[in-house]
Parts: structure tokens; C-alpha cells; sequence
């Protein structure tokens, strides 16, 4: 009876270690590993495991160590965005949330969760946007306001009128290094004059002044521009077509349309 107890125990860890493993590679300025790689909350570091079953063997590589992670992109990663970007997102949260819990820490993690809270959002459940955000920032506390997922994050505050951790988190944004971060903090910044001025032709101007023409004018370079500059160009048209500026508006939406045609910022 012992014997089993003891074997039973043994699977439920064999199994709860494999359910965050991914394969890939992990690169330090000593040279790289590569095998399947979890995370280990504990120790604060990255298990690499390779080789086969019969002949296995662990490397540990502290956190601080890691140069880069090179993780392939989920499977299921590309269908769950693109229901995300058509309005189909209450389809993608189960695949969503599989690959938040599968690739802790394994970069696609606070991307999936990025759009997993965009989907809770545009479902009217910003608690649940806001919860799952906040499981990636108690492991990973940069998240709040650096990366990928800090917009939604800050979408799911500014919904809750959680103002004072929404402006900490914008802040540090807006003094670090990271460029994206910077100016996804500007777009949000557009976002708050227009929900306080209730989108008045005063809102629309110092949204325009303040964030959406910032991102437009000053985000140009190839890797930033695609993940900033068409909501940044959507936003803008509308701000234009409230002060019934209707030629300034197309120019946005031209360029908009031209230059990012693949957008779901561009469908809209």
C-alpha cells in the first residue's frame, strides 16, 4: 500500500512538471541549451531537460543568466488571435488560457494573456481581464507596465476606474527604456482625456495632442509601428471626425488602410 501511495505521488509530480515543459532553446552569454524547458517558480530559473526518457539529464539556468528564450509560437496560438481580432473572442479563451498556464514565464505567456484579457473585455468581464492579468504580473511584476501585456492591463484599470495603480504603472512606462511600452503608455493616455472628457470636441483635441498624434508622428520605425501606430491612426480619424475635420480624418484612415491592411484596426 505504501509502495503505491508513494508511485501515485510520484506521477502527480511527473505530470505537474511536464504541464509547463515546452520545447525550446535558452541562451546565455556562455552558450545556449536546448530541450524542453519549464519554469521553476521555486528556484527562479529555467529547467532545460535533454535528451530521451531513458536518458535524460536536467540543466538549471538562473533567470538572470538568460540572455534570450527562443520558444517556438503555440499551435493554437494564430487561430485563438484571429477570433480575438474578429469579435469571436468567447471562442478563444479556452485556448488562450491553456497557453497563459502551458508557457509560464515561456514568453507567449503574457502575449496570449494580452489577448486573452482583450477578450474578456470586449465580453464585458473586465474582472476576469483584469484577474488574468494580474496572475502574469505576481510572477513577473515588469509586466505591469513593460511588454505586451501591460496595455491590456491598463485597459482592464482604466474599465474598473482603477486610477492609482493604472498612473504608477503608466508612469514607470513612460520613464523606462522600453520604446513599445512608451508609446502603447501615450495611446493609453489618449484613451483616459477621452473617457474623462466624455469625448468632447475638447476630449478629442488633447487626446489628439497628448497621444494618438505622438504615436502617429514619432512611432514610424518598422518594429515598433505595426503594433502601435494603426490603433493609434483609428483613434485619430475618430478624434478628426468629431471636430468634423472630415479632411483630416481620411488622411488617418488612408493611411491607415494603406499601410496596415492586415490590421483589425483596419476592418473596423
Amino acid at each position: 500500500m505504501q509502495t503505491n501511495i508513494i508511485f501515485a505521488a510520484l506521477c502527480a509530480l511527473a505530470a505537474a512538471t511536464a504541464a509547463g515543459a515546452v520545447t525550446g532553446t535558452v541562451k546565455t552569454e556562455n552558450g545556449e541549451e536546448q530541450g524542453t524547458i519549464r519554469w521553476s517558480t521555486r528556484d527562479k530559473a529555467y529547467v532545460v531537460t535533454k535528451g530521451d526518457k531513458g536518458a535524460s539529464m536536467e540543466v538549471q539556468i538562473k533567470a538572470a543568466d538568460v540572455t534570450e528564450l527562443v520558444i517556438p509560437k503555440p499551435a493554437a496560438f494564430d487561430k485563438a488571435v484571429e477570433q480575438v481580432n474578429s469579435g469571436n473572442g468567447a471562442a478563444a479563451i479556452p485556448a488562450l488560457k491553456n497557453i497563459v498556464k502551458e508557457y509560464s514565464h515561456l514568453d507567449w505567456d503574457k502575449l496570449a494573456g494580452r489577448y486573452l484579457a482583450e477578450a474578456y473585455l470586449a465580453a464585458e468581464k473586465p474582472d476576469e481581464a483584469l484577474k488574468t492579468c494580474e496572475a502574469i504580473i505576481a510572477g513577473e511584476p515588469s509586466a505591469a507596465y513593460k511588454g505586451n501585456l501591460a496595455p491590456a492591463y491598463w485597459s482592464a484599470l482604466l474599465k474598473l476606474n482603477r486610477r492609482t495603480a493604472l498612473e504608477k504603472n503608466m508612469e514607470k512606462a513612460l520613464k523606462g527604456k522600453d520604446r513599445f511600452s512608451r508609446g502603447a503608455a501615450l495611446l493609453m493616455t489618449g484613451d483616459i482625456i477621452m473617457k474623462d472628457g466624455k469625448e468632447s470636441n475638447a476630449a478629442c483635441k488633447k487626446a489628439l495632442t497628448d497621444g494618438y498624434l505622438r504615436v502617429v508622428y514619432l512611432y514610424t520605425d518598422e518594429d515598433i509601428a505595426e503594433r502601435l501606430r494603426p490603433e493609434a491612426l483609428y483613434k485619430a480619424a475618430l478624434c478628426f471626425s468629431t471636430l468634423r475635420q472630415s479632411g483630416r480624418a481620411d488622411v488617418m484612415r488612408t493611411e491607415l488602410k494603406s499601410s496596415y491592411a492586415s490590421s483589425p484596426w483596419a476592418k473596423k
